[in-house]
């Protein structure tokens, strides 16, 4: 019997993905349908949903599920979820699929042939509405806010077969892993405690500081990064894992960290999106998430703890996955070493803050990195990266 946390909401992982087998009969069919085209948002969710990170999803939401989520974060059938999984498409689009219809689901991007929908709602949403309740905020400013703006105005609801995992396996080989294969990586380790750190960026000091806590607290840790779109400036995903390569190869205990990538694309909804992290990564079988300042924020539009917060909100049996709520970490020059605010007594001046943020302009403009700020391994990969965008 597995001593990892159960898949959520339901006894085993639902993975939406056609076994190979089967791919080339569903694709043939996919011919002969109407198409409907995918978002980048979209396809990465259509992704999660083949490997069954999104269980218990059976594909896109309909009304009575997207309404839900939005209003109380639960679906229909009471199974807590924090944020809506849609998709949308253009009226006259809609106007033409019949209710039980089967359509071809289409990367807008790649024109790639993804799955396969049973459309079985179709509905309409009250936009405001959704980006107030999800990223508290109906800013266009906001990139989540400007992605529900931009999508179709109506909503197609429904069952999915996934018939690809678009690049990912090929891009990202001995990276790219399904949940059920991180599920038996960590049993075949004797791990039941496993910590996920949530990341889009290389990993400074600070998070090195984050991610040892976490072993301290867990049999091992799952650095778990985004491969999916990130915004403008972001590091890419073959950079950062030279880079968090680099970090643990030198500064962990070799057995203690497993690094791995998922497709999601961030939705920089904060808190709420601290939840989804929550929900997916008990699927992977990890027992905690590594919550930081401001997770999954981005600009002003939440506090630095708010997604500390939201967790204490949760009805008791909503999530099993817990979060590790750590306080803003810094290197203090006092103590000589990285602390956070529950462990040093000194003031800001005797305190250096440490920001990916910060990292990523001291880069661009050739300044020295302080090696309070980053390892010097980490320092020379983001070097080359840097020095060949010149």
């Amino acid at each position: 019997m597995s001593t990892l946390v159960s898949p959520h909401g339901a006894g085993s992982l639902k993975p939406l993905l056609l076994a190979v087998g089967d791919r080339a009969a569903a694709a043939d069919q996919a011919q002969h349908l109407k198409s409907v085209p995918l978002s980048s948002r979209e396809v990465s969710d259509l992704l999660m949903l083949g490997m069954g990170a999104y269980t218990p999803l059976d594909g896109f939401m309909g009304e009575a599920d997207w309404r839900g989520c939005c209003a109380h974060m639960t679906l229909a059938n009471g199974v807590f979820w924090p944020i809506p999984i849609t998709l949308s498409c253009a009226q006259a689009l809609a106007d033409g699929i019949k209710i039980g219809e089967d359509v071809a689901l289409h990367s807008q991007e790649t024109g790639e042939l993804l799955g396969i929908l049973t459309v079985e709602e179709k509905y309409t949403i009250d936009r405001d509405f959704e980006c107030a309740q999800v990223f508290a905020t109906t800013d266009p400013a906001h990139p989540g806010v400007a992605k529900v703006i931009d999508q179709g105005p109506v909503n197609l609801g429904g069952a999915v077969r996934t018939l690809s995992e678009g690049h990912f396996p090929e891009t990202y080989p001995g990276l790219y892993y399904r949940p059920a294969e991180m599920r038996a990586m960590f049993l075949e380790k004797g791990w039941s405690k496993v910590a996920a750190f949530q990341t889009r960026n290389p990993m400074h000091r600070s998070h090195e500081y984050l991610a040892k806590i976490a072993i301290e607290i867990c049999d091992g840790l799952l650095v778990h990064q985004v491969l999916g779109a990130l915004k403008p400036g972001d590091i890419p995903a073959d950079v950062r894992v030279s880079a968090i390569n680099a970090l643990v190869t030198n500064y962990f205990v070799p057995g203690t960290v497993v690094q791995a990538g998922y497709p999601i694309e961030m939705r920089y909804a904060g808190p709420r999106e601290a939840l989804l992290h929550a929900v997916f990564r008990q699927n992977f079988g990890c027992s905690h998430l590594v919550v930081g300042r401001d997770h999954a924020g981005v600009g002003s539009y939440y506090g630095p703890f708010d997604a500390h917060h939201i967790f204490d909100t949760l009805p008791p049996g909503s999530l099993q996955t817990e979060a590790l709520k750590i306080d803003v970490t810094f290197y203090c020059y006092r103590c000589g070493s990285m602390a956070t605010g529950r462990t040093c007594p000194h003031d800001d001046s005797d305190r250096l803050a440490i920001s990916g943020t910060r990292l990523r302009e001291m880069f661009a403009n050739r300044e020295q990195i302080p090696a309070e700020y980053s390892r010097p391994e980490v320092v020379a990969v983001l070097k080359d990266y840097y020095d060949g965008l010149q």
